[in-house]
Order: C-alpha cells, then structure tokens, then sequence
C-alpha cells in the first residue's frame, strides 16, 4: 500500500510540522502552549468572529479601569493638591527650535489615547470585514440604534441645560464606553449567552465612530487649514499604501506621526488620527494555501538554516495574518490594561464632600448626563428596534431577545472613556467636577438597572426565558455545506436538534485532544455528530492516506471503528499499522489495500477539503454547532454551552414553524 507521490513529496520532512505549529503560534500570536493544555482549537480563527478576542479582554481589563479610578478617587480626596498638580506636570520634546510641550493629562488624553481609537478603528473594520456586518443588511439596526442611543441622551442633556452654561458641554452625554459596559456586563449578567454581548458590541461600534467625529467636528477650536491639509494628504497615503497592499510597518508609522502632529497643530483632537488609521486596516482570514506556502517556507529553512531563508519563513508566516489581526495582537492588550486605565486615574479624580455632592445631585450638568445615560440610552436603543422590527414586518429585527436588548439599552447607559475625554475639553473647574459625578453615578445606577433587567429574564420558566435572551431571528451560517445523511459520517440520532460538526486530520495532536471531549459529548441523546476530513499534509505527511483508509474501512461498514483507532495511534500511521488496524476489526484487508492503493476515497476526501475551504477553515479541529462556527476553548464545559444554546435556539424556531 502506497501513498500518493505527491503527498509523500509533500510530506518529506516527516517532524516537522510541530516546530512550524510552534513558530506558527509564536509569529502570530494566535494561541500559546498552554492552548495545547486547555483544549483550545489550533489555529484558531477569532478574526473570523471579529468580536470574541475583544470581549475577553475588555471584560478583563474593566477591573483594571475600575481599580484605577477607585485609585484616582481616593489620590484626589486624600491629596487633592498634590493630584492636580502632578497630573500638570510639563513634558517637553524639542528638536533645535521647534518643542512641542504639553502636561501629562494632555499626554495621556491626545497622546496615548489615539492609539485606543486605533484599536477602536480595528475593531469597527474587523467587523465589518468578517462579522455580523459582513452582511450589510444587519448594518441597518446598529447604526440606527447607535446614532438613536446618542441622539436622545443628547436630548435629555440639553433639555436640562438649555441656555445655560453647561449647554455646551453636550457632548458628554452620548457615548457608551464599550470597554467598561461589558466588564459589568460579566459581572451584573452571569450566565447571559455570548450573542447579547456581541449584540451591545456591535450596536455601539457606531457610536464609538460617531463620537470621534463629535470631538473632530465640534470640539476642535481655532481650525489651522495647513496643518489639517497636511494631516489629510497623509491619510491619503496611508490609504494608498493599504489599497497597494504595503507591509511596511515602518512607513504607516511615520506617517501616522505626522498625522496626529498635523492635526495637534491644527487644533483638531489629534486621536481621530487613530481612528482613521485603524479603519484602513483589512481583516481577512488567512487561506489554506497561504498556510501552505508558509510551510514550505519553513521547511526550506529547516533543511537550510540561513539568515535569508529564516527572514522569508518569518515575512511568510506573518503575511498569512491580516495586518488588522496583528494590530490588534500588538495594540490591545497595551491599550486595555494599560492606556486606558492610565486615563481613568489620569481624569477621574474629583474632590466631593457632602456639600458639593448635595449641590452636583441638583446641578442641570450632573443630572443631565445621568438622566441622559440611564433613561435616554436604553429607551433609544430599544425603541429603535422594535420600531424596526414593525415597521419591516420582521425583515430587519435584533439578533436578541427583547430582555437582552433591553439590558442592552441598560448596560449602555455607562459612559466613561470618551464622555471623559470630552469633559476635559468642554468643562473645567467646578463644572468638570459635577460632568465627572453624572458620569459615575451613571456607571453605577446602569449596572444596577443591567441587574434587575437579566435577573427578572432569569425568572423566567426555560422556553420563555430563552426567547427573552436570545429571540427568534434567524443567525448568519458559516458552514456552506449542510450534513448529508446519505454521505457524510454520523454519529448519534439522525433526527437530534443539535448537530456537532467537526473537520479534523488523523495525525493532528489538537484533534486527538478532542477526541474524548466529544466522546463525552456523544452521552447527550439529542445530540449528533459527524467528521469531516481535513488532512493538513503539508504539516502531516501521513494525514491524507489515514483519511482514506477510514474511508475504505468505512465501505466495509466500520468507518467509526478506524476512526477511533486512527486517533488513538496517531503516532503510528505507517502502511504496516494501517494494515494492522484493519485485521484487528476483521476487515478484508486485501480490499482496503486495493482500495487505498487506487485512491478510490480520494475524491471523497477531497469533496469535505473543498467545503472546508468555502466554509473558512484551515486549522484542525474546527467545530460548527448548527451550522455556527465555534470558536476558542473546545473544552466539555465550553462545548456543552454551546449546545445548549443551539439547541434552545432550535426549539424556538421550531415552535415558530
């Protein structure tokens, strides 16, 4: 029985492919060993769901932010001369003459900040690149919700303030901070489904866009037209630069400098700079054949470890990432864990006692802006979509249930970040201090709303609780092929609510890490489970012929059985133990050597490579629960929680046929 030549070819370095997995991981950024340890999928595609990787550390950096500004509170109340006047403090960089000077508050707000509202910008064109909003239909309710959520609170603020002196301060009323809602959102709404969080994130990445343009637009003072000229034609070159597919980090960098120094000089809030540059980063998911190409890369090093072929294996494994994924690799957690909670202990500090507190809980600037948030946020929000949902007869309605969209609304009314920001522009002295009270009470009386909002949901008998969370509306499909019973493997009832797909390779480690996982799974009786092939030969030489020897075992009727011996020997794939395998299930052995020996199977293997490719995979295991993808921990917990929703989400469109 022998392999096909080219695959033999292909495989000739028969260790490779854990040193490639390895410098894979590390150039990317994609995973760590300790995945191989917790069960988390190889190469795992979270820019594919642009919104997972981003809800995991924002929940965990809100702790951070919220120790900050605990910190900040208590410097500014214990020491509020010596807070104030640290944070004044001048930085000078100079070059001969020219010497731009600014204290450290600035720094933090107009400096460090810009690259926060970069990694705004990634996430606004990640998701419009490969999430929800790759389906330009679903744009339609965020945007409108969005802009609806800082229309009203704008409302609300100026009918407290109109005419007065806070009027123009309005702007503080209307941005969401994304980053704190969801950190609470974990904490006040344990046990809400992943799709509400991904719901509250969409929603407001208009908002966070459309605040950055409030801070260009309307407070930008003493507009120099050279300077912002200047700013312009830079951006224009970072687009070109992108549209011509450059890599050159060094050249984006320069060029965003002299962005945000143009338009520093220009009076216009230098951190639309970063915006701007983040939206011109594309996502995409690297492809199979990429991947491939990188390999070979490698392996050409492996067998030549020169200076030249390590640079080319490294530019080709780096290439394969989207210049937004690795951005966002590099800028995130720098911007979560530290920038932003810098800016919090940077701006929150405020010296109350209870007379000032007394005077702020009246004053039209703190009632506007908390009146603004936790009123006007949540009835904007979910006004909008139910007036969407009827006045489209359902064609366009949230991705939620009504509970979640209302929590939604809620958790939305906590605005920090961004409001801050521009409290620090529109107000100062006594008027700052009262914007800086409206905007935590917010926090705090939202949270409080968010909680009584999911704990009545929870109250809630199972069917109608899951209609309240997770609604009725159809949900995007990833997988482009449907299982087959007439040809694709299946493992448990044919008429099970819940279907497990998993695209897997004999000789993958990852996968046989999944194998009991599943096993374990299988115990759940509505619940069925079918294996597609996806050998990675380039990385495992053996991959290709494991498949189609279970797939000629399969012929005789004993798919399931190879299956299960081919993952429990993935170290020992050779023709002598493939033959071996086959007369230890009682096989016609000569059979299966023919078969193999014809490539009789290979079409069928390459029939679910195919739908693999259409359907975004290129890493083993990939799972896909009713035609979702699943991405991140593969682990029993994780996998169980995913089919409940499925299977929750599947009973309410049943009852809805």
């Amino acid at each position: 029985m022998q392999p096909r030549t080219h695959k033999l070819l292909a495989g000739s370095v028969n260790k490779i492919r854990n040193d490639l997995v390895h410098l894979l991981v590390t150039v990317s950024g994609m995973t760590d060993f300790s995945g191989l340890l917790s069960g988390r999928t190889n190469w795992r595609r979270e820019f594919a769901a642009p919104m997972r990787a981003f809800l995991r550390t924002e929940a965990g950096s809100s702790g951070v932010l919220a120790g900050a500004i605990v910190l900040a509170l208590l410097w500014a109340n214990l020491f509020p001369g010596m807070y104030d006047e640290f944070w004044r403090t001048e930085l000078s960089i100079g070059l001969d003459h020219d010497v731009l000077r600014l204290d450290l508050r600035e720094w933090i707000n107009s400096g460090l900040m810009t690259l926060f509202f970069l990694v705004v910008g990634l996430e606004a064109r990640r998701e419009f690149d490969l999430g929800d909003l790759r389906d330009r239909s679903r744009f339609v309710l965020p945007m409108l919700a969005g802009i609806a959520g800082m229309i009203v609170p704008v409302l609300i603020y100026l009918a407290f303030n109109a005419g007065g002196p806070g009027s123009h301060g309005w702007g503080v009323a209307m941005s969401t901070d994304t980053a704190l809602a969801l950190g609470l959102l974990a904490l006040v709404g344990r046990g809400v489904p992943d799709r509400v969080r991904v719901f509250l994130l969409t929603v407001f990445v208009v908002d966070d866009l459309l605040a950055l343009l409030v801070i260009a637009v309307a407070y930008s003072e003493d507009i120099r037209f050279m300077p912002l000229m200047l700013a312009i034609v830079a951006f224009g070159v970072v687009l070109l630069l992108a549209l011509f597919h450059v890599r050159k980090t060094w050249l984006y960098g320069v060029l965003g400098l002299v962005m945000w120094s143009a338009l520093l000089t220009s009076g216009v809030d230098p951190v639309v700079a970063g915006l701007a540059i983040g939206l011109t980063a594309p996502a995409y998911s690297p492809g199979r054949e990429e991947l491939e190409e990188a390999t070979g890369r490698f392996r050409l090093f492996r067998e030549q470890p020169t200076p030249e072929l390590a640079r080319s294996a490294t530019i080709g494994l780096t290439t394969t990432i989207s210049p937004n994924e690795r951005l966002q690799y590099l800028y995130h957690p720098w911007t979560s864990y530290l920038i932003v909670p810098l800016f919090g202990l940077a701006n929150a500090g405020v010296t109350v006692d209870a007379a000032f507190l007394g005077h702020a809980y009246t004053a039209p600037i703190t009632l506007g802006i908390l009146i603004g948030y936790v009123v006007g946020k949540p009835v904007a929000v979910t006004a909008v979509s139910w007036l969407l949902e009827r006045f489209t007869h359902g064609r366009i309605r949230p991705g939620v249930g009504w509970a979640a969209v209302v929590g939604s609304g809620t958790i939305a009314g906590i605005g920090f970040t961004v409001s801050l920001l521009i409290a620090t522009i529109a107000f100062d002295g006594a008027q700052l201090a009262e914007a800086k009270v409206g905007l935590l009470s917010a926090v705090i009386v939202a949270s409080g709303l968010t909680w009584v909002v999911f704990r009545t949901a929870k109250l809630l008998s199972p069917p109608k609780k899951a209609l309240a969370l997770l609604g009725d509306a159809e949900q995007l499909v990833d997988l482009t092929d449907p299982v087959d019973p007439e040809r694709d493997h299946i493992r448990g009832p044919e008429d099970a609510s819940v279907t497990l797909v998993e695209y897997g390779d004999f000789e993958c480690p990852y996968c046989g890490i999944a194998e009991p996982i599943v096993r374990d799974l299988l115990q759940d009786d509505d619940l069925r489970y079918v294996w597609r092939h996806l050998p990675l030969s380039d990385v495992h030489p053996r991959a290709q012929i494991a498949a189609e020897v279970a797939e000629a075992a399969g012929a005789q009727g004993a798919f399931w059985e190879m299956h299960d011996l081919l993952l429990a020997n993935q170290d020992k794939l050779q023709p002598a133990d493939l033959i071996g395998y086959a007369e230890q299930l009682g096989l016609d052995t000569e059979r299966l050597h023919d078969d193999v020996k014809r490539h009789v199977a290979a079409a069928r293997v390459a029939q679910d490579v195919e739908s693999a490719d259409t359907s975004g995979v290129s890493g083993t295991p990939t799972f896909f629960v009713n035609g979702q993808r699943h991405y991140g921990a593969y682990d029993v917990d994780t996998l169980k929680a995913a089919i409940k929703v499925a299977r929750a989400r599947a009973r309410i469109s049943a009852r809805r046929g």
